[in-house]
């Protein structure tokens, strides 16, 4: 602690309007302090000529925010894409002060994430992952929460449990955009169409799915929706739902992939010669979407951008630390609809 020569503790609280207490606490760098009420007693310690402008800075160097991203893992290119974003983001300089790591899960097992994220909890003071409906995972961030950490979910949200903030679309509105593009390409009144998900324990696809459904019960009523086939954004398992329903209903006009992993789907498509007869829309913008969509495999791809994603992440955790509102100052996430014609 430096000298006690010139103004008192007492005259430090005064002016940056706190207890002495907390002055001490700040001065002896001792724990509890929030991070811009720490900055303000320094700087009226320097103002007062109590701390050095040279020493205030030194004590005022703040740990970098601990944050990790959990994701599922699996064979879905688009959030392999959001991992390599997450970690490219982590390696370049940034204003927010954060440390930030990526890690992938098994996917769609909610005992598998509660214990990442209770392992992770231990150490970092945020995390942002894909949320699991599930009571093992609500109760989670409840305790996660309860021990002071930041929670924040990813691409697919949660219900009944409060958290720091959703990064993501409206997936309601999504599914009924999807179900809407479908029924106009597709040109027909009457025939089949089908739904291939990932799970319905991610919400985000639930509600996609709710969405499809609403939308064309009301539009297209003369088109039957076959019940959905769960893929788990596997290919393979893709692959043979795609295989089954070309074989099982030669009226199909339409494939809608609620989930990821597409390139199971466009390979059946392809082997089949009838890709360019069925309506295919799926999710996220990667590599091989880009591939099927200039092939004429698949007619429209709906995405959001996984650099928005990540920068709105780490900007959410850096208003939390310094005690503004969550989302002020967070850019806007936008559905986008990409199609051969105006791919990026």
């Amino acid at each position: 602690m430096p000298k006690t020569t010139g103004p008192v503790i007492k005259d430090i609280a005064e002016l940056s309007g706190v207890s002495p207490a907390t002055v001490d606490r700040v001065l002896n760098k001792r724990s509890g302090v929030r991070e811009m009420t720490a900055k303000r007693v320094l700087q009226a310690a320097a103002e007062l000529g109590y701390l050095p402008e040279s020493d205030m800075q030194a004590n005022f160097r703040p740990r970098p925010m601990k944050v990790v991203f959990l994701l599922p893992a699996g064979t879905n290119p688009y959030l392999g894409l959001l991992g390599e974003t997450i970690k490219a983001a982590a390696e370049q300089p940034s204003g927010y002060n954060i440390r930030a790591r990526c890690f992938f899960i098994d996917s769609f097992n909610p005992k598998l994430l509660s214990d990442a994220m209770r392992q992770h909890g231990k150490t970092a003071d945020g995390i942002a992952f894909m949320a699991i409906d599930h009571p093992l995972v609500r109760e989670t961030i409840a305790d996660l929460q309860a021990q002071g950490k930041h929670v924040i979910t990813l691409v697919s949200d949660i219900a009944g449990i409060r958290h720091s903030a959703y990064v993501g679309l409206d997936n309601r509105a999504v599914g009924r955009t999807a179900g809407y593009l479908l029924g106009r390409l597709t040109r027909q009144t009457t025939g089949r169409v089908a739904l291939i998900t990932a799970s319905r324990t991610y919400r985000a696809h639930e509600e996609r799915e709710m969405g499809f459904l609403s939308l064309m019960d009301e539009s297209f009523a003369g088109i039957s929706v076959i019940a959905a086939r769960e893929g788990h954004d596997n290919r393979s398992e893709n692959y043979h739902h795609t295989v089954s329903l070309l074989a099982e209903y030669p009226d199909l006009i339409g494939i809608y992939n609620v989930g990821g992993s597409s390139d199971g789907i466009a390979r059946a498509l392809r082997e089949s010669d009838r890709g360019r007869d069925i309506v295919f829309i799926g999710h996220g913008l990667t590599s091989d979407t880009r591939k099927f969509l200039l092939e004429d495999i698949m007619d429209i791809v709906i995405t959001q951008s996984p650099d928005i994603i990540v920068q709105n992440a780490l900007k959410i955790f850096d208003n939390i630390r310094n005690g503004a509102a969550p989302m002020q100052g967070v850019a806007d996430l936008t559905m986008q609809i990409v199609v051969k014609e105006n791919l990026p």
